[in-house]
């Protein structure tokens, strides 16, 4: 069975919640879909007991630090205890600006011993990164997951993962785009985000024909946001979806 379990719901202005990132799940394999900070304590009090090491690949939609400020810590959390590279995939125009506009200044160095310099470290000690394809599907594991650009400030991906016959369809961060609608459609749940600014207008989901609000859920929204008044179901941290 194809499942995804928010593990944060909110913004990066929220007080109340942890951002907005997933663990999707098939036949014991899981996938982590963005890592804020704090990530092990995000994946600790998820209820389902889970830590940096049960998640087979990481998924990164975007660089914005809500998204992906938690990947330091998986990191090394993998170099140090784990003993292993951790396994990134993303879009190229991500894996591009990922190590220099991001990680470097604190992972470039690494000091072995107190009585020796530190040694020079490159994106690759730390991560197996691959790519994602907006022309085809990429195999993780039971996972099929296809990528879509977004309309939003830095280079963002949403996304489509098949398993066992059911499709789950995140839109990560966007402005409100017809066309990535119709996209997510051919998933049988759809995540999709709505806030303030350069993102999704809550007024223009729900507008949307009923057969597809029925399948959506919303996530990334504001503190603010009525969530008992939406007409679309808002999902909640640590509640597990079946797709």
């Amino acid at each position: 069975m194809l499942s995804v379990t928010p593990l944060g719901v909110g913004d990066a202005f929220s007080a109340l919640y942890y951002s907005s990132c997933l663990a999707v799940e098939c036949d014991g394999v899981r996938l982590l879909i963005d890592c804020p900070h704090p990530i092990r304590k995000i994946l600790r009090e998820s209820g389902a007991g889970l830590d940096v090491g049960d998640f087979h690949a990481l998924l990164l939609t975007h660089l914005h630090a809500d998204h992906c400020s938690g990947l330091e810590g998986w990191g090394y959390f993998s170099f140090f205890a784990l003993q292993q590279k951790a396994v990134l995939y993303a879009h190229p125009l991500v894996l591009e600006r990922l190590w220099a506009g991001h990680l470097a200044a604190g992972m470039e160095q690494l000091m072995h011993a107190i009585d020796q310099p530190p040694a020079a470290k490159q994106l690759d000690d730390y991560f197996d990164t691959r790519a994602l394809d907006t022309d085809a599907a990429v195999t993780i594991g039971p996972f099929e997951v296809e990528c879509r650009r977004t309309i939003h400030h830095v280079p963002t991906t949403a996304l489509r993962i098949r398993a066992n016959g059911r499709c789950l369809g995140y839109s990560a961060d966007t402005a409100f785009d017809p066309e990535l609608i119709d996209w997510l459609d051919a998933a049988d749940l759809i995540v999709h985000e709505t806030n303030f600014g350069v993102h999704t207008p809550y007024e223009k989901l729900a507008a949307l024909p009923a057969r597809v609000r029925d399948k959506m859920r919303l996530i990334h929204y504001p503190d603010s946001f009525d969530v008992a008044a939406s007409t679309i179901e808002c999902v909640r941290q640590g509640q597990r979806y079946d797709v």
